[in-house]
């Protein structure tokens, strides 16, 4: 079974949507091997539907250009990548469950969950 993967990030410092964040999905393999699968920007509202319409169950990460993100806006930053790893669980018999994984950014910090 597989699942579909959206994300939002909202910039803290400013109190809007990051719009222009790029951000690149990847599949961790038990090899080691890391594979490219999609990669976006996000939109006027931060958001932005990555990858395929479906995902396969197993290990995958989201990375986000943070840096860049704060560079365009002439603000320091600490962080120049955001990555997050995560796991995509088999899904039940006709399930095709959506993953959001957001992300609530600031110059100095950040934090994410498993959205809905």
């Amino acid at each position: 079974m597989t699942t579909h993967l959206t994300t939002h990030v909202l910039d803290a410092s400013r109190g809007m949507p990051a719009r222009g964040v790029s951000v690149a999905l990847a599949r961790l393999h038990d090899s080691g091997e890391v594979a490219h699968i999609a990669d976006g920007l996000t939109d006027d509202n931060g958001r932005l539907a990555l990858g395929p319409a479906l995902l396969d169950p197993g290990t995958y990460m989201i990375t986000f250009a943070t840096g860049a993100y704060f560079d365009a806006q002439q603000v320091e930053a600490f962080y120049p990548l955001v990555t997050v790893s995560f796991t995509v669980a088999p899904a039940g018999e006709g399930e095709t469950p959506h993953l959001h994984v957001p992300l609530l950014l600031s110059p100095f910090a950040y934090s994410t969950y498993r959205g809905s």
